[in-house]
């Protein structure tokens, strides 16, 4: 096993979240650049936690330059939770480029917000937990192009650029509890386990 990493259990980390007391719904934000596997590490979570609820950031974000659908998800997702009712939200369809069907999302024990920029600075004093997820730049565009196909080539060059300089500003992974390997090598049971990083390179 690679001497920076350990294997670690989505139950256990579920457990451990749980008996913290909180009067409220247990907000985690699951961040890190696009492609990483975010998405992975947190439906497997989302399981051990009993099926939390996920919200994406995806279902917010436009595709545009800057992060003006920001507020939509603070005001309608964030402030609702945190106030202890529940949130209501409409998807952003990326195809159809406008507003889609409502989603609601009840106060939960734990409901985890998934995607770039979760942690970002302006949320820190409201989560209970944020958690980086790690992997190689190249490994990440491989993984946008298999899922977007070859001409989004252009639009991950941007994404992946603006990814950066949000990442430097904001200090993101520097906050996190912990880092999370988005594409380990170490043997590990993905289906219940993860891979802890105490370190990784700032990509």
């Amino acid at each position: 096993m690679d001497a920076t990493a350990t294997v670690e259990s989505y139950a256990r980390l579920a457990r451990q979240l749980l008996e913290r007391p909180s009067g409220r719904s247990r907000l985690i934000a699951v961040d890190g650049p696009g492609g990483a596997g975010k998405s992975l590490f947190a439906q497997r979570l989302a399981t051990a936690l009993a099926d939390a609820p996920i919200v994406q950031t995806d279902d917010f974000a436009t595709g545009e330059p800057g992060s003006e659908w920001w507020p939509r998800l603070q005001s309608q997702v964030l402030d609702p939770l945190v106030a202890g009712r529940a949130a209501r939200y409409r998807r952003y369809d990326w195809d159809e480029r406008a507003l889609a069907e409502w989603h609601v999302v009840p106060p939960a024990p734990a409901v985890i917000i998934e995607g770039v920029s979760s942690a970002r600075q302006a949320v820190a004093d409201i989560l209970e937990l944020a958690v980086w997820v790690h992997a190689p730049r190249a490994t990440r565009l491989a993984r946008g192009l298999a899922r977007d196909g070859e001409a989004a080539r252009a639009d991950w060059d941007r994404w992946m650029a603006e990814e950066d300089e949000h990442f430097r500003r904001d200090r993101t992974i520097d906050r996190c509890d912990f880092l999370v390997d988005g594409a380990p090598e170490t043997l590990h049971d993905p289906l219940h386990e993860f891979v802890r990083l105490r370190s990784c390179a700032h990509e």
